[in-house]
């Protein structure tokens, strides 16, 4: 994939050969399954969405939830939640690092899965248990939810009679049982801004893409949009006449960025601003905003 973001071009060697095989083991899956969980980049909640994935859970209840909102604009996050609850999706924010807003996340569970209880006990059934499934695209925490989710009193995994390959099942509590396998989502490249937000987010494997491209596009987004929070970060002053270049200049410099000899090593400094970015070490900054939102992007 190779287009043009502010005059820039970016290209991803990307191969979707395995797209095929995720998205069967992922229709399997989800037909076990009662409520599906997508899990978002509260940074990008658009790009880590998967378009398919609506399509394929039909009428199943869906919850969306919006992680590491810790690296994100707590605005902007506010503002995705809102969209999200304006379009009848639950919708919830937690940050699993630190393990905030998983009790909530288990209640919007039990509350999504009550109607097919409910329908299970008029057919005579009344100890079937809510079954749910954590989808999302890569690196955007499933595993870490998955743990945060079963605690410390993690059940010995078992099969369900009756289903080949006998998928993992685990107790969350009462009435509640995950799949324990994260349902992973191959994004879909359908522009080049969802190409770029993957990348600088960690989405997407650093030797498939250009790694300094990706910065200059980046550190032009926050020097329009984040201009005190990034010159605050990395004790540098912005100037009006400012360029890309310069900017990184300053930043090599800020931080001692030099090779042999007192000359800036762009190189390293360009891992470096990649690297605190997607760690959330730079600061909260969100890429994205939600449609309809009045702010500037």
């Amino acid at each position: 994939m190779e287009n043009t973001i502010g005059g820039k071009k970016f290209h991803i060697q990307w191969f979707p050969g395995h797209m095929t095989k995720a998205k069967r083991m992922m229709e399997a899956n989800l037909k076990l399954v009662d409520v599906v969980v997508e899990l978002l980049d509260a940074r990008i909640p658009r790009s880590s969405a998967n378009p398919m994935l609506q399509q394929l859970i039909g009428s199943k209840q869906k919850i969306v939830v919006l992680n590491k909102t810790d690296m994100a604009d707590p605005d902007r996050t506010r503002d995705w939640l809102a969209y999200f609850k304006k379009h009848s999706f639950t919708a919830l924010e937690v940050d699993c690092q630190k393990g905030k807003g998983i009790k909530a996340l288990i209640s919007a569970i039990q509350k999504a899965g009550e109607p097919t209880l409910e329908k299970w006990r008029k057919k005579g059934v009344r100890n079937r248990s809510i079954r749910v499934m954590i989808v999302g695209i890569p690196n955007v925490g499933k595993s870490t939810l998955i743990n945060r989710l079963l605690g410390k009193n993690k059940a010995a995994a078992q099969n369900k009679p009756g289903v080949t390959r006998g998928p993992q099942w685990v107790i969350l509590g009462k009435g509640l049982e995950l799949l324990d396998t994260p349902g992973v989502l191959w994004p879909k490249f359908d522009n080049p801004e969802t190409g770029f937000s993957l990348a600088v987010t960690g989405a997407i494997r650093e030797e498939v893409f250009d790694q300094e491209t990706a910065v200059h596009i980046l550190v032009q987004r926050l020097v329009k949009l984040y201009p005190q929070e990034l010159a605050a970060s990395y004790r540098i002053e912005l100037a009006p006449e400012d360029t890309v270049e310069t900017v990184e200049e300053k930043i090599a410099r800020a931080r001692g960025c030099l090779k042999a000899g007192g000359n800036l090593d762009l190189n390293k400094t360009i891992q470096m601003i990649l690297r605190d970015f997607k760690t959330g070490k730079l600061g909260a900054f969100s890429l994205e905003k939600a449609p309809g939102e009045s702010a500037e992007s």
